[in-house]
């Protein structure tokens, strides 16, 4: 981390070879720029689009099927081998367009770069393009400049600094070249800094260049966003997994099979026919695409929701997610400054809601704080179309009054301001001066003017901090009385604006006066204390509740912001999120390993006063506990965590180009609450896939019984590759498809997440697979031995085994409850199981299919049969539901 605040103005020139007075000369700056190079953003090297597709072919059950596919073509099988090749080739296409998802943050922190500045070299000024600005020279800024790179501040007038776009938090900077640190500050305290791509927002300064490009702070945000490595997610693993295990079961499949085909003196044609219908049959070749196609249809349910998902696989690892770090300021927040508090002498701190005008001290200080602001309102009376420009401070305060009290537009035109003492960093305090109406109600107490000589035409109105107002006071306003300030005036005053700043509240303060001289000195002294406002950034309602919901599906809340630590801890409270009540700070992060924090992030759910790296190094602590992590954010300082989290969630609205191409989701709305709802989603499409997957593999484990006891029953070859094949893809894709249509659970938000390490077989899920497996290849191949002599009898096991399928979509589609639950509500999984019946009357009824697929029609009697023997699965896995049912039922009454 850069120190280079810390330092003195002598030693930064002589560092950097420079002067304020002239800055650098030409020769210096061209020997700096050879030393240090550009001014730019660079980024890493990224794999070419053809390296990516074509490592899609080194997945092993995609190099089993190609050699499938090669074997058949060389047999004469072409059909077979062009459909099985088809099917390779589509399911690469899927791979290839997830990892193509576009790298484009780069790209975006390219765009805070500024084209020209100005800047004084051999004691002139000049403009030169940014990217050849080097450390030493002198740079000039005025109002509204993207400041170019990081500076040391040598000169400042008025000026502040809007760098939410690196620490996250909106409230503009006060900037001081006189500043100087007595420890060591976290990036949003360094008062004598400028950081690249932040903006001036007022006032003026100059600066010496300390570091450049990827030295920078967002250039350190570009590095780290080159380090972040793609981690697969949690569904990508267990489909690697899975496939895997496949693979090996194949070839160990076609292995057997081929040995005992070859011992029974089977020729080398039926050999290599049966080895490729084991190999097809093993792989589940339509899984790739229907777990891609219900991704797919999760994500266009959340963008219903407001929650635009950026990468695919994203929307099952919501459902995986155990933490959810949240940036704080316009995520968990409204990010808008809002009064909420108000207090004037003599009385209680009144809740800003309750506020009626009926107070001639309320009044009075909502009326002035708003006159000695310079924001300035639009819109109308609906908090929701309200707009301000300049700070965001004095815009709390003029909407404050506009909707409360009177529009500040209203009161300028009782109050006109005649002139003003802008703030500055010295006296942190800012004056404006009205003509005074001194009838005005804001100025009557009691029916009386509390100026009552009318020889006072002017009125003046100071804002500041408290203490900074009770310094120029000597009078104050108590009970509509102008009465001397006493010792427990400003005990009471201090023990109350303590109070409020402990719990993370903004506090300004107002005095007046009517003598109003020429000169600050004049105007700013024996004035009359008036009250105070107390202002924050409060919480959005529906994060409450959303907060609550996480909770209860086992998912912890972690807030980490830029701002106060007192301030993290207030809203942490206020949000039911703080946990052991600690506030961990940056300077403290900073200080421990990831394996030391390890234990420190088990109880600590407050981070505050935190820099990119300081997230990056939580995020990873996290991760080595296992936790599965999503993070929000909105700046540029988010980007490096966004990317490095297992979900990496940007603001719609208020985030930066960067942080929306480092994340994985965007919400539209800027709403916490929308995360939960994406949370909720992302278990039931899990929950989809699970049950498609089980559904699949029992399909899959029914071919492979079939193929293997087919010689018991005397049957040669049951089924073919491309029969397979179409059980595989049309059988099975429709249902699969439709599961991705199911609705959620009834418990699906009060469980705990699945742990990341759970396999696809985990719960009883492989036992399922093996015994519904192999009762659908049972009685598949019992209906062709029953029909053994007929012309029909493949048909007749290839119909069956179809059927089984539909039986298992229909008694899948639900885990829990009955089959015929909620069917009502499932018209996509009855079309599905109708085109999957159709498709099989298709194939065995019309001429042309039936030469393609070697088929024969079947009678009515055969085709009961096929029908029947498949009931017999439905049958067994409802009677499965009720005994789970009453286990469970006794477990609970006996633990009663």
């Amino acid at each position: 981390m850069s120190t280079w605040y810390k330092n003195e103005l002598q030693d930064i020139e002589k560092n950097f070879k420079t002067t304020r007075e002239k800055g650098l000369t030409t020769n210096q700056a061209e020997a700096f720029f050879e030393e240090f190079g550009e001014n730019a953003i660079k980024e890493g090297e990224r794999r070419s689009p053809v390296v990516i597709f074509f490592s899609q072919f080194l997945e092993m059950m995609v190099i089993i099927l190609m050699i499938a596919a090669i074997v058949s073509l060389a047999m004469g099988e072409i059909i077979d081998a062009v459909v099985i090749l088809i099917i390779v080739i589509l399911n690469s296409l899927i791979g290839f367009m997830q990892e193509m998802k576009a790298e484009k943050a780069m790209d975006a922190l390219k765009k805070l770069s500024v084209p020209n500045v100005l800047v004084r070299r051999d004691g002139k000024i000049k403009q030169i393009s940014s990217t050849k600005l080097v450390p030493g020279d002198l740079v000039i800024l005025e109002t509204g400049n993207i400041i170019p790179a990081d500076l040391y501040l040598v000169e400042t007038v008025n000026m502040r600094a809007q760098e939410s776009a690196l620490t996250g938090e909106s409230v503009g900077v006060e900037k001081d070249a006189t500043w100087r640190p007595t420890s060591d500050k976290a990036i949003a305290d360094r008062k004598n800094y400028a950081f690249m791509g932040t903006i001036v927002t007022n006032g003026r300064g100059e600066g010496i260049v300390t570091e450049t490009g990827m030295g920078t702070e967002i250039g350190k945000i570009a590095g780290m966003l080159g380090r972040v490595q793609e981690e697969k997610t949690p569904l990508q693993k267990r489909l690697a997994k899975l496939g895997v295990i496949l693979a090996l079961a194949a070839l160990f499949l076609i292995t057997i099979s081929s040995v005992v085909s070859i011992l029974n003196g089977n020729g080398w044609k039926i050999t290599f026919m049966t080895a490729i219908s084991l190999a097809v049959a093993a792989i589940p070749e339509g899984l790739p695409a229907i777990v891609t196609i219900t991704l797919a249809l999760g994500a266009r349910s959340m963008l219903k929701k407001q929650a635009l998902i950026r990468n695919l696989p994203a929307v099952e690892t919501l459902g995986s997610v155990t933490v959810i770090c949240s940036d704080k300021t316009g995520t968990l927040t409204r990010n808008q400054m809002t009064v909420t508090s108000l207090w004037v002498p003599g009385g209680e701190v009144i809740d800003f809601d309750s506020f009626d005008g009926a107070n001639s001290s309320h009044r009075l200080t909502v009326a002035g704080l708003a006159l000695c602001s310079d924001s300035v309102i639009s819109g109308d009376a609906n908090i929701a179309n309200l707009q301000t420009t300049g700070d965001p401070t004095e815009g709390a305060l003029v909407i404050a009054s506009h909707l409360k009290y009177k529009p500040k537009k209203e009161l300028e035109i009782a109050f006109p301001r005649m002139r003003e003492f802008p703030f500055d960093s010295v006296r942190k305090r800012m004056t404006t001066i009205h003509k005074a109406d001194i009838s005005h109600e804001i100025l009557e107490f009691g029916g009386n003017s509390i100026c009552s000589d009318e020889k006072y035409s002017e009125v003046a109105f100071t804002k500041g901090s408290v203490d900074g107002i009770v310094k120029i006071c000597d009078r104050i306003l108590k009970n509509g009385r102008i009465e001397a300030i006493t010792p427990d005036d400003v005990n009471e005053i201090n023990k109350i604006n303590a109070r409020l700043a402990s719990e993370g509240i903004r506090v300004l303060g107002l005095s007046m006066s009517f003598a109003c001289g020429k000169r600050v000195s004049e105007v700013e002294k024996n004035m009359v204390f008036v009250g105070f406002a107390g202002m924050i950034d409060p919480v959005r309602e529906s994060a409450v509740e959303a907060v609550k919901q996480a909770h209860s599906a086992g998912i912890r809340v972690v807030m980490i912001t830029g701002d106060h630590p007192m301030t993290a801890l207030h809203i942490g409270k206020t949000l039911g999120i703080e946990g052991s009540g600690k506030v961990m700070t940056g300077l403290e992060l900073e200080k421990h390993s990831v394996e030391d924090l390890r234990a420190t992030v088990k109880d600590v759910n407050i981070f505050a006063r935190v820099s990119p790296e300081h997230k990056m190094k939580l995020i990873d602590a996290l991760q080595a506990n296992g936790e599965i992590v999503s993070m929000t954010g909105d700046g540029v300082n988010d980007a490096p965590a966004l990317k490095s989290a297992d979900i990496g969630v940007a603001m719609g609205i208020t985030g930066t180009d960067v942080s929306k191409q480092s994340s994985d989701m965007v919400l539209l709305d800027d709403n916490f609450a929308t995360i939960v709802s994406a949370v909720k989603e992302g278990r039931t499409i899990f929950d989809n896939i699970k049950k498609f997957n089980k559904y699949i593999l029992m399909g899959n484990m029914g071919e492979i019984v079939t193929m293997l006891m087919a010689p018991l029953f005397g049957m040669p070859l049951p089924l073919l590759p491309i029969q397979i094949l179409w059980i595989n893809l049309v059988t099975d894709g429709a249902p699969g498809i439709a599961m991705g249509y199911e609705s959620s659970e009834s418990n699906v938000m009060k469980r705990p997440p699945l742990p990341p390490d759970t396999g696809m077989f985990s719960g009883g899920i492989g036992r399922q697979i093996i015994m519904y497996g192999f009762l659908g290849g049972l009685v598949s191949l019992l209906a062709g031995w029953l029909f053994k002599s007929s012309p029909a009898w493949q048909t007749m096991v290839f119909t069956t085994l179809t059927f089984c399928q539909v039986q298992l979509a229909f008694a899948l589609r639900r885990d829990y409850d009955f089959s015929f639950s909620g069917i009502t509500k499932s018209p996509v999984m009855l079309g599905a199981l109708g085109f999957a019946i159709g498709a099989q009357f298709a194939i065995i009824y019309a001429p042309p299919l039936q030469k393609i697929f070697r088929t024969v029609a079947l009678s009515p009697k055969e085709l009961g049969i096929c029908f029947a023997l498949s009931f017999i699965l439905f049958i067994a896995l409802e009677l499965e539901k009720l005994i789970r049912r009453i286990v469970n039922k006794k477990s609970v009454s006996e633990s009663v």
